[in-house]
Order: C-alpha cells, then sequence, then structure tokens
C-alpha cells in the first residue's frame, strides 16, 4: 500500500511539473475521427506547450484543426488542478464557441484518475469550477467581458474573427487584471489584414508588443501532405483554404480588390517618393510637372470627425499614371488652398473634389480664386456614362445644370470602386505609393459595402477610385464638348444638344464664358 501511494505521489509531482507528461499520460480527448482516445501530442503540439508555458503573452496564428485548442484546454486543466484560486476565461465571438473549450477541459477533468481529481462546485456547460477555488469559464466577446475579473489566463480563440470594437474593449478591460501576473494566449486563423489579431501578430514579430509570435501552418501536421492540401482547395475553396490552411493574412479575409493584383504592385511599382514636401511631410511626388502632359487632381475631404484623413492624387491622365498624393488632417479652408497650389503647378490640372458634407468648405476658396479648371458633376444623379450626358443636353460650361465638385453618392461611389477594380485587373494603372497600397489591403467587404476595415481608412482609396471614374466618364464628356465644338468652328451644324454653347469669336474659341468668369478649354486639345 505504501508503494502505490509513494508512486502516486511521484505521479502527482511530476504531473504537476511536466505539462507534456501530464497530458499525454492522463488526459483523454474525443477525437474528430478516433473518437475517445489519449490525447498523444505530436512533436510540434509539444513545442508549443513549452512555448506557451515560457511566455506570459503569445500569439498563435494556426491552420484549421491542429488540436491548438484542445492544447489550450490541456494546459488549462493542469493550472486549475495543481494552483488554487486561479481564474481561467475562454472569450470567442461566440458563447457557442467559447463553450467548445470548456467542453475539452470538463471531458479531460471526467477522465482523470480519482487522485487526480479535486470535487468540483460547480459543472455546467459554461463553466467547471474546483474545490480548492480554480475555475474556468467561457464567455462570448462581449463587450464587458473581462471586466472587473482577477484573471489568471485569458484564452482568445479565433480572435480575428471578433468586432473589432468589442475585441480593443476586451482587451483593454483585460489587460489591468492581466498586469498582476496572469498569462494570455490568443489564437485564430487569419482574417484578412488591419484586424486586431493582425496587428497584434505584426507587433509581435517587430518584438514590441510583448506576445510571443507562434505560427503554424498546415505543413506542421505530420499527418498531412499536398494531397490533403489540394484537396481543401477543392472542399473549402481556393480563398477558404488559404484562410484556413496557410497562415496567409493577405489571401484571407473579404479585400474588395484581388490580393494577387495588390502583390504585384507591391512588387513592381511601389516605391520611395522624389520628394516629400510640407509640414509633417504629407505631400509626396514622384514625378514633376511637365508642361507637355495632362493631370488631374482628384480630392477626398475629411468629414472633420478627426478619425479620417483628407487625402489626393495628381494623376496623369494619359498614363493613368499616380505620381503624387497626399494624406494628412488639414482645415478644409488651408485644404482648399493647397489643392488650388497644386492643381496651378500641374499645368492647370483638372481639379477634381469631393462635394459631399464639408467638402463645400474646401470647394469655396477655390470658387473663389475662380480657378479656370474646376470640376463639375451633372446635377442629375442618374447620369454615369458618356452617351447619356450628351443626350441629356449637359454642358462642361454650363454651370446652371451642374454643381461644383465630384458627388459621391449611392450611384457613383459602387462604380468608382468597380472602375478601379477594372482598372487593377487589366494593370493599366500605375500606383506607387505604399500609402494607397496599405488602404487598399485593409478595403473589405462587410454587409454588401465596400468600406475601410474598422480603426483603418479609405480616403486615398476613394480619391483613386474617383480619378479612374473621371478618366473614363467626364473626360469623355469633354472631348466630346470638343470635337463639337471643332465642328461649329468649322461651320458645320451641331445638333441641338450640343454640350459647348457659346457665343465667343472663333478667334478666341478656347475661352468660354462660364457666367462666374472666363474659362480656359485650352487643355482639353492637348
Amino acid at each position: 500500500m505504501s508503494d502505490i501511494k509513494q508512486i502516486i505521489k511521484q505521479e502527482f509531482i511530476k504531473s504537476a511539473q511536466d505539462p507534456v507528461h501530464f497530458m499525454k499520460k492522463y488526459c483523454w480527448i474525443q477525437h474528430p475521427t478516433r473518437g475517445r482516445t489519449q490525447f498523444n501530442l505530436y512533436p510540434f503540439q509539444e513545442k508549443v506547450l513549452g512555448l506557451l508555458n515560457k511566455h506570459d503573452k503569445s500569439v498563435i496564428l494556426k491552420s484549421r484543426q491542429l488540436g491548438i485548442s484542445t492544447l489550450s484546454a490541456g494546459i488549462a486543466l493542469q493550472m486549475m488542478l495543481f494552483q488554487k484560486d486561479k481564474n481561467i476565461l475562454v472569450i470567442a465571438t461566440k458563447q457557442e464557441t467559447a463553450k467548445n473549450l470548456v467542453t475539452k477541459v470538463r471531458f479531460m477533468y471526467e477522465q482523470l484518475p480519482s487522485w487526480l481529481k479535486i470535487p468540483t462546485v460547480e459543472n455546467n456547460r459554461l463553466s467547471l469550477r474546483l474545490k480548492n477555488g480554480s475555475q474556468i469559464k467561457a464567455v462570448s466577446a462581449a463587450g464587458d467581458a473581462g471586466r472587473s475579473e482577477a484573471i489568471s489566463l485569458l484564452i482568445i480563440d479565433e480572435a480575428a474573427f471578433i468586432e473589432e470594437n468589442r475585441i480593443e474593449e476586451i482587451w483593454g478591460s483585460a489587460q489591468q487584471t492581466l498586469a498582476t501576473g496572469g498569462r494570455a494566449i490568443i489564437l485564430s486563423t487569419p482574417n484578412g489584414t488591419g484586424n486586431w489579431f493582425h496587428r497584434q501578430w505584426v507587433k509581435a514579430q517587430e518584438g514590441i508588443s510583448g506576445f510571443t509570435p507562434i505560427r503554424l501552418p498546415w505543413t506542421v501536421h505530420p499527418e498531412r501532405d499536398q494531397e490533403w492540401r489540394d484537396r481543401q482547395d477543392d472542399e473549402l475553396g481556393a480563398k477558404m483554404a488559404a484562410q484556413e490552411c496557410d497562415c496567409d493574412f493577405t489571401t484571407s479575409g473579404d479585400t474588395v480588390y484581388d490580393v494577387d493584383i495588390l502583390n504585384f504592385y507591391e512588387k513592381t511599382s511601389i516605391k520611395d517618393p522624389l520628394e516629400k514636401r510640407g509640414l509633417g511631410q504629407n505631400l509626396w511626388i514622384w514625378e514633376y510637372p511637365d508642361y507637355t502632359r495632362k493631370y488631374m487632381v482628384v480630392a477626398d475631404v475629411a468629414r472633420g470627425d478627426g478619425k479620417d484623413f483628407s487625402a489626393f492624387h495628381i494623376f496623369d491622365i494619359d498614363d493613368a499614371k499616380q505620381i503624387g498624393s497626399f494624406k494628412a488632417q488639414l482645415p478644409t479652408k488651408d485644404y482648399g488652398n493647397l489643392l488650388l497650389a497644386i492643381a496651378t503647378e500641374y499645368n492647370n490640372a483638372l481639379l477634381v473634389v469631393e462635394n459631399a458634407n464639408i467638402g463645400w468648405a474646401t470647394i469655396q476658396p477655390i470658387i473663389d480664386a475662380q480657378y479656370p479648371n474646376l470640376y463639375y458633376s451633372p446635377k442629375d444623379d442618374k447620369v454615369h456614362d458618356a452617351a447619356t450626358y450628351i443626350a441629356k443636353g449637359y454642358d462642361l460650361q454650363d454651370i446652371s445644370k451642374m454643381t461644383p465638385g465630384f458627388t459621391m453618392s449611392n450611384r457613383t461611389r459602387p462604380l468608382c470602386i468597380a472602375k478601379l477594380d477594372a482598372y487593377l485587373k487589366d494593370k493599366s494603372i500605375t500606383i506607387q505609393c505604399k500609402r494607397t497600397m496599405e488602404e487598399l489591403r485593409t478595403f473589405i467587404w462587410r454587409n454588401g459595402r465596400a468600406e475601410a476595415q474598422s480603426g483603418y481608412n479609405d480616403d486615398m482609396v476613394m480619391s483613386l477610385a474617383t480619378a479612374c471614374y473621371i478618366r473614363d466618364t467626364a473626360l469623355q464628356f469633354a472631348q466630346q464638348g470638343v470635337d463639337l465644338t471643332r465642328a461649329m468652328l468649322s461651320n458645320i451644324s451641331k445638333n441641338s444638344y450640343s454640350p459647348i454653347r457659346s457665343t465667343q469669336r472663333s478667334s478666341d474659341h478656347l475661352k468660354w464664358d462660364t457666367g462666374r468668369g472666363t474659362e480656359d478649354l485650352g487643355w482639353l486639345l492637348g
């Protein structure tokens, strides 16, 4: 009898000190294909277990079905059995997901030999509490999860799929209790770039967050080969398989623009500017003005709530090339004056300014300066193409039927986004700005709407998309006007819906009375 007690004592001590020994010898799991079986850790799982026990904070980027949640359950159970008053909290997108990990802990506990078990005080689907004061509890990712809890171990499962504002609040609440010596395990498959999980991963890799990064692609599993991986493409689809298997942030998620195309641009055209100008060096220049070329300056105006930025691109019209960019927070009037100066510098470029909300405050100083090449939108929101524009009798110079600036509406917004998509797929646009590329990577589909991921901006994306749209629509309108003007000057009769109506003499045919000053159309003839 004394020998049995001695053996039990030795096993108890060894299980408390060695988590690998504890799990492999005493933990039973429910395998998806093998049923109830001992938790025989793979070598990669043993290595991960060592890292998790060595470091207080770990972020795990993982493939599907590697048993990492089960490993976390084993860690939780060992902590509860061999330490008093430990509080373990499991958080996931849904309570059902969090409950699954607690279920793993409860199953392991129930299979333990009697001498390892500690009597339970509470045992249900969402929690397990032992008589020694240690407990594990599952909660959904509600905003107050983790608040006022003295957490010994925080496990956040599938963190990349928790809404941005919720996980920010969860982590902020948990930080205070973890600061007293608690541990955190954050695990997830990727879900695109820019979200909280992705940011923590990037910071961990850079060594600036206190997290230890652990990457586990499908190849770490000894029972998986290329045939298995190829089968995932067939079963899940290429995009979902990349998310679930490859640990690749860039090919996962719901990005609007094709990641492979963005990667192409990243490798072939993104480069440092020739010059960075202004306070904060927020104006980047890749090419200086060439007076033989035509340019657009296309601007998005910040709402003024401090969360977004004013942004513009200098765009070579002929080559569809981004040759300058700006992104900063700037007072609206100052922004208007900056746009005026840049557009003037670049050959009196066509100046396109979004006119929604606060945009009018930016447009006004441009109008007051009588800038000769400000873009006007048709007041009829249903006009989207050159044929419709001409058929309705619109005139680029007849401002009675036009409104200053570009009207970004529920109709024009998706058209702009689609136009940029077409340019990217055809590789017919040149993008040189890494700030623009960063926004393109965090521009996602959310509830059917294309917009910036939470915590990010889309100001540069939308102004670039507008540039593409203007290039293929308004400039066609303008060319129609040029052609009809030439016909008029040659005494050729024109249709009653001509978009250019003028009483000017032919000797001065490039100057037109807008009703608010004279506008020079020389840029149209190039």
